[in-house]
């Protein structure tokens, strides 16, 4: 199947090759959302000394996850299937982020300890691994397609 070539210079750079470029941009964005992950932690529970309000997303996270979100759904154009595979997992892990952030901030209204938060953990593992599936999957085509 051909991919749909909608944003006219942007499928020349990002939707070229095999696999596409996208795929390798979206892999180092993934790495990069659990390392901004781990700092916006890290500011939570300083923020939490101040109450609940004061905690908040940060603004390195909120913008690789959205990096991330637009890079999903552009992928969704270029190869469908692997598009919305991805897309599907990083929406999954947006909206965990979200309940994570609240429930940091029921632990700082009720005076617990700031707990890591596991959900989002898991859903960024499952964006990696599966980013970096696409990314190495010619690694494994000849023995894939043998089988399959």
């Amino acid at each position: 199947m051909y991919p749909l070539s909608l944003f006219g210079p942007v499928d020349a750079v990002l939707g070229s090759g095999e696999p596409p470029l996208i795929v390798y941009v979206l892999v180092v964005l993934a790495v990069a959302n659990v390392i901004t992950r781990m700092i916006s932690h890290r500011s939570n529970v300083n923020q939490a000394r101040d109450g609940a309000d004061a905690i908040e997303q940060h603004p390195a996270h909120i913008a690789t996850t959205i990096l991330l979100i637009l890079g999903s759904f552009y992928l969704g154009t270029v190869e469908l299937h692997s598009g919305m595979v991805l897309s599907v997992l990083v929406v999954g892990m947006f909206v965990t982020d979200f309940f994570e952030l609240e429930a940091r901030r029921v632990e700082a209204r009720n005076d617990r300890a700031i707990g890591r938060p596991n959900g989002a953990i898991a859903a960024s593992v499952l964006v990696v691994l599966y980013a970096a599936y696409l990314s190495v999957f010619f690694v494994v085509a000849p023995l894939w397609n043998a089988i399959v």
